[in-house]
Order: C-alpha cells, then structure tokens, then sequence
C-alpha cells in the first residue's frame, strides 16, 4: 500500500513537473513573432532582401525585441525561396506554406511583379500583412489596396511605385540630355529605350515615350529583351546604328543586367547609358563585367548618401556583415522596423489594428522620411495607397555612376524634377556631377 502510495505521489509530481515544463514552452512560444521572408533566394535580390531583414531583426531582438502590452517579443525569420523569377506557382505555394505551415505573423520580400499579384491573393485570404522591401514597384499592386480596401488592405510597401520611379529616371536621363548639349553640342539628344519584357516596367515605356519629347528629345525605338537575356550584342548594334545619343534602359535583377553593363562596355557604344540595373547596383558588378561598366549611371533606392541619419550607418554595417553593398530587396530593414513600430502602437498582433497603425507611419528609414499618404489621397490617385510619399521630406532615391570601380552620387542634382520647383536646390552632400563616357564625347564631338 505504502509503496502503490510513492508511486501516485512521484506520478503526479512528475505530471504537474511536465505541466509546468509545457505551460513554459507554451509561453516562450508566445513570446517569438514569426516573420516570413520571402524572395528569389538562388538570386542576389533574394538573398539581399534576406540580409535586410536579419539585420533589422537582430537590432530588434538585441535592443529587447518588439514589446506588446509590456510583453517582450523576439522576431524569428523564416527565409523562403520563392524561385519567383523562374514560376509563379513555385511563389504562390511558398508564400501558402509560410501560412498554413510555419504559421507566420507577417511576411516580407517579394521582387516580381507578375507573382506577387498572385501573392497577394494568398495574403487577402488569410488576412497576413505583407510588407515588400524594395523588390515590386507596378502601381497595380497598391491600386488594388484603394478600390478593395478590406480585401488587400494587408499589403504595404516602403517605396513610391513605378509611376514615381519613371520620373525620377526621366530626371537622370534628362541629366545626361543637359550634358550632351553642353558639351556636345547636339540640341535634341536621341534617346534608345532598353527596357525588359516585365509588367512593372510597361507603365515607365509608355511615359517615356510621351514625355521624352516634352523634354526635348527623341525616341529612336523600344527594345523589350527578356530578363533572362545573356547577350545584348544585337539590340547594342541595333540602338548604335539608330544613332542613339542615349540608352535609357532598366533591367531589374534577372541575368540581363550584366549582359546590357558588359555588352555596352566591350562594344564600346558611343551612347550614355543611364537607366535602372539592379546589378549594377553590387559591388561585384565591376569584376562581372570585367570593368566593362565604368561610366554607367544608375537610379537607386539608396546608396551611401545621406538620406537620412539611417542610411550611412545601415551601408556601413551592411557591407561590414556582408562584403556587398547593399541591392533594392535589402530595404527589408525599413518593413521591419515599421511593423515594429505598428505593432508596438496596436498593442496586439491583430492584422487589422496593426494595418491602421502602419497607415500613421512617421518615421526615419535608410530611404529617407517615411510617411503615408493619407486616404483622402487614394479617391484621386489611388496608386498612393499604402506607400510613402515621394519627394523632398519624403523618399527620393538617388542616382548613382559608376566611376573606377566605385559608385558615386550623382543625382538629385539640384534642379527641378518634371517641372517640380520644390526640387531646386536638393542636393545630397558627397554628391558630384554626372561624366559622359570619354570613348562617346571621341566619337560625336564636332
């Protein structure tokens, strides 16, 4: 009797000790916040979009997490190959799995257009906020918060979308357009626009071709290559044989990026080149394109400018870490600390209250002052909803050349953007101006 006594009172002892065990795991599991990262991993935008948010994650959990309610809550990542730039359905599984499997909280990343509207009905479904680094600019995806807020209202991004991108390109093209006629000479520029097969970039073709004229150039022709492109030699020989004073090209992080820097170089084709490449944005750039690249001029959402308190610092630390200057995804590190913010704000990770709080964002960011634009704004422009404002006091972007190896800035450069006299004047310090490349001055100086 005694001993079947012993037995009851070390069973039950032991049952209330794995009680007490599981009651603390069960907390600790409550205390972790799950964020999916989601990108083309295989890709250097994947894995920069990767890199942003561990460091911003790392700041966050080192500093005593995200508090809600006075409860501290430490950020866990889930890195998630979309395999996005190869299929849509590869992307829209992923982002299912990060769901239904992982059970995140909230996910980031994202880099092509064309998966993330399938995405994005994922999202809706579920009701899990998505916050995209820098990757998916097409108005489309934030148009759609503004005519069905209820259903998409969980997506959010950190950077104006590509109606605003087209006009800060349009400002740098027209920087090189200043040149050729100063120095050159040539009064009305030609302008070759190369830009890739891809959705978002349909919106800048069509204002290109429309607004370059106002501005006092010409459009010799459009060249749509894919992304996936690995040689350039014809549409360079093509645009070379229309007399192109400049090549306006965007190409956004397939394999086409090296192509049109090395391309351009080896050929030496008597033309600016001047646009949007996210691999040109690398510090491996100069050595992929075996130094091919030198003179090219770039549009980025950051560098190592001073946009704010934020940017040089995170650059530093950045390359430090990594051994890479930073790409466009890496701006992941802003989603994060706004979703921070937000969630601390709502005092719960309730999707829709953190959604109204993400709405009052007024903060400092790598990519400058990030504030929303109101919803009053969304009746008449409805491509502004869930993105900050763009502009001086706002988010500018930057553009950057490359010059011997290094990228230097060279955009804002002080004058107005598209007509806008708010511009005038903005220059960032370290800023120097934009070089035409000596082998073009050689071949069209009169």
């Amino acid at each position: 009797m005694e001993i079947l006594l012993k037995k009851k009172w070390y069973l039950g002892f032991f049952a209330v000790l794995l009680s007490v065990l599981l009651m603390g795991t069960q907390v600790e599991a409550q205390k972790k916040i799950k964020i999916g990262v989601m990108g083309p991993m295989k890709f250097t935008r994947g894995e920069h979009a990767w890199y942003g948010a561990q460091l911003a994650a790392e700041e966050i959990n080192a500093a005593g997490g995200i508090v809600v309610r006075g409860e501290k809550h430490e950020i866990e990542l889930i890195k998630a190959d979309t395999n996005e730039f190869l299929s849509i359905p590869d992307a829209v599984s992923t982002t299912e799995r990060l769901i239904t499997v992982d059970k995140v909280n909230f996910l980031v990343g994202g880099s092509r257009t064309e998966a993330c509207l399938a995405q994005q009905e994922v999202m809706a479904d579920h009701k899990v906020i998505w916050g995209n680094g820098g990757g998916i600019a097409h108005p489309e995806t934030t148009i759609r918060v503004a005519k069905n807020y209820d259903h998409y209202k969980y997506w959010f991004r950190v950077h104006p979308n590509s109606i605003y991108v087209g006009k800060n390109l349009f400002a740098i093209v027209n920087m090189a357009a200043i040149k050729i006629r100063e120095e050159l000479g040539i009064t009305t520029p030609r302008v070759a626009l190369l830009m890739e097969k891809a959705k978002w970039v349909d919106p800048i073709v069509e204002a290109a071709e429309g607004s370059l004229p106002k501005m006092g150039m010409e459009v010799v022709g459009v060249w749509r290559p894919s992304p996936m492109a690995t040689d350039m030699t014809a549409e360079l020989t093509a645009i070379k044989n229309a007399g192109a004073h400049i090549i306006f090209h965007i190409m956004s992080g397939g394999t086409n990026g090296v192509a049109i820097g090395k391309g351009w170089g080896e050929l030496k084709i008597p033309a600016a080149l001047i646009g949007f490449n996210t691999e040109a944005q690398h510090r491996k750039y100069w050595e992929a394109t075996g130094n091919m690249c030198n003179y090219e001029a770039i549009f980025h959402i950051f560098g190592r400018v001073k946009l704010s308190d934020k940017t040089i610092p995170f650059f530093d630390k950045f390359v430090a870490r990594f051994k890479e200057w930073p790409e466009q995804d890496a701006a992941n590190y802003d989603v994060i600390f706004i979703l921070k913010e937000a969630i601390e704000r709502a005092g719960t990770l309730q999707a829709d209250a953190v959604i109204t709080e993400i709405e009052k964002t007024n903060t400092s960011g790598v990519l400058g002052r990030l504030v929303y634009y109101p919803k009053k704004d969304w009746i008449e422009v409805p491509h502004r909803a869930h993105e900050p404002k763009w502009g001086p006091g706002g988010v500018t972007f930057v553009g950057l050349q490359w010059r011997d190896g290094k990228l230097v800035g060279i955009w804002p450069d002080g004058r107005p953007v598209m007509g806008d006299a708010k511009w005038a004047g903005l220059k960032y310090e370290g800023t120097v101006d934009y070089k035409l490349p000596p082998w073009m001055i050689k071949h069209w100086k009169k």
